[in-house]
Formats: C-alpha cells, sequence, structure tokens
C-alpha cells in the first residue's frame, strides 16, 4: 500500500491505496473509533493485487486533520468522506463501500445519502443501531452516564491494565500480551485520549447513536453485513435489525469471534468480501446482458 494525501481547502486527508480503478468497482475502507487505515492490511493482504484498494484515516485519526472546530457527529463524517471521495475523484463510477463499527455507521450512512456512487456495501459489526439485546459494554457505558462518569470508557485505556481490559473486551479470542507492550500500546494512545473522549461522546451522543438505524431503509445498494457472534461491544442482534430493513441483504455471522472481526478473522472477512463482490458484479453483468 502506498501512503498519500489529498487536500480539500484547508483539510488534510491522508489514505494509503493499491492497485488503480479498473473494471471492478474501486473499493473504500473505512476503520473504527481510535483505529487508523492500517487496521485493514490484516485483510488487504488476502485480496487480489488487482483490486484498486482505499484506506483513509476518518476524520481527526492519524494522517488526517484534527480540529477542535470540526464535526465530528456521523452526519459531519459522512460529509469529510464525501469530500475525500470528490477529491480523489472515486465516485467517477460507483465504488464498494466497507466500514466496521463506527466507519460501518459512516458507511451505511453514507450509502443512503449518496445512493449513485455506492455499487455495493460491506457493514462489518457496524455501531448506529439500537441492539436489541443489551450486552455488557452497553451496561456499563448507560452506569457510567449516569453517574457522569464518562472519562472511564472502557475503549479509552489509559494504564497497562485497562488496555488489557480493552483487548479482552474487542476480542474473542484471549491472547496473552506482555505488559511492555500493553504499556506501549497505552503510551501511542494517551496523547489522543482527549481527542476520543470528545470523538466518543459526540457519536455516542442522541443524534449519530442511531445515524444508521434512521437511513438504513434508504440504503439501495447490494448489502452485506458481517458481525462476530461473541461481539461484546455491539451486539449481533443488530445484524437483525438491519436485515429486516434493507431489501438486498446477506448476512454473514462469525463463531468464535468478537468485535474485532478484520483483526481476529481477515482471512474469512476478505473471502466473504470477494465472493459477494463477484456476486453482485456477476447478477449486473448479467442484467446488462439481457
Amino acid at each position: 500500500m502506498q501512503i498519500r494525501y489529498a487536500n480539500y481547502d484547508d483539510y488534510r486527508f491522508c489514505f494509503s491505496y493499491r492497485g488503480r480503478p479498473g473494471f471492478r468497482p474501486s473499493i473504500l475502507m473505512l476503520h473504527g473509533f481510535s483505529a487508523h487505515k492500517d487496521m485493514w492490511l490484516s485483510v488487504v493482504k488476502f485480496l487480489p493485487k488487482n483490486l484498486h484498494l482505499v484506506c483513509v484515516d476518518m476524520p481527526g485519526h492519524e494522517g488526517t486533520t484534527r480540529s477542535s472546530l470540526d464535526d465530528y457527529s456521523i452526519n459531519g463524517q459522512v460529509k469529510r468522506i464525501h469530500q475525500f471521495v470528490e477529491c480523489i475523484k472515486l465516485n467517477r463510477k460507483p465504488f464498494h463501500l466497507i466500514g466496521t463499527s463506527m466507519g460501518g455507521n459512516v458507511a451505511g450512512v453514507y450509502a443512503a445519502r449518496y445512493p449513485a456512487e455506492i455499487c455495493s456495501l460491506s457493514l462489518v459489526c457496524p455501531a448506529g443501531l439500537p441492539y436489541p439485546t443489551d450486552n455488557k459494554f452497553l451496561k456499563q457505558l448507560r452506569e457510567l452516564k449516569e453517574s457522569e462518569r464518562m472519562d472511564r470508557v472502557p475503549l479509552i485505556p489509559s494504564t497497562p491494565e485497562e488496555m488489557a481490559d480493552m483487548l479482552k473486551l474487542c476480542s474473542y479470542v484471549r491472547f496473552k500480551v506482555p505488559q511492555q507492550i500493553l504499556q506501549g500500546l497505552v503510551d501511542v494512545r494517551i496523547p489522543h485520549n482527549e481527542f476520543y473522549r470528545k470523538l466518543f461522546l459526540e457519536i455516542a451522543d442522541e443524534k449519530s447513536r442511531h445515524a444508521l438505524h434512521e437511513n438504513m431503509s434508504k440504503i439501495k445498494a447490494p448489502t452485506q453485513i458481517i458481525w462476530g457472534k461473541q461481539d461484546q461491544v455491539l451486539d449481533v442482534s443488530g445484524a437483525d435489525v438491519l436485515a429486516k430493513s434493507i431489501s438486498d441483504c446477506q448476512v454473514h455471522i462469525l463463531e468464535n469471534c468478537g468485535h474485532s472481526v478484520v483483526v481476529e478473522r481477515p482471512r474469512k472477512t476478505a473471502k466473504l468480501i470477494l465472493e459477494f463482490l463477484a456476486l453482485v458484479h456477476n447478477t449486473e453483468n448479467n442484467k446488462k446482458l439481457a
């Protein structure tokens, strides 16, 4: 993957890409809260070299501009991603959009708002829904909100112990991470924690929390839902909510997998995306020939 920057007025997007636009749709990948574009590398290595792939740092993350004046709500992020797409002319023809967690919320709302730009959509354990089954994380969040302790969000660790808890929360597979590594992971995050707290409050706010749910009936593109059955952050019951509202939708529930689907099951994720793209693309071509 090669790293590039794209500017929209005085706003800078950082992205990585591989391949060039061709016969098959380009793929844009949107990462989750407090991650960055490189989180997709584990999946990218299982995708064919001739696909045109673009992974962008979401607003305020890694190499993309971070400004206290920016709107980090889901709608604000959708607008920014649209500016990015226009900047690199990705929407010259419809492209495939993939998003996970917060990025899944943004991707779903984007597909609803700009239907002509999206040929197909993959949502990997997306945020933005009311989940019929309450889980430990959502209960914890409610308690924190009621006690006004939103500085203790489990997804924003500031000690090695909290980092270990976050890894346990996000991943079904248990692995022993040495203290030194945990400390290193925390040290990298601490300078950004103030921004992460601001962002979290923004996306957990009333106007963003159910943004995907409010827009899902407007999604017209063929859609694929991938979810880890043991997701403790966003409950797998969200998959049903989407499947009932999106007319052209297929659901894949991965056994023995948590919230970090992309990291835990990269080969399977890549395989499902490729099979879905082949199915959608072949159907489209057959329609044209008919």
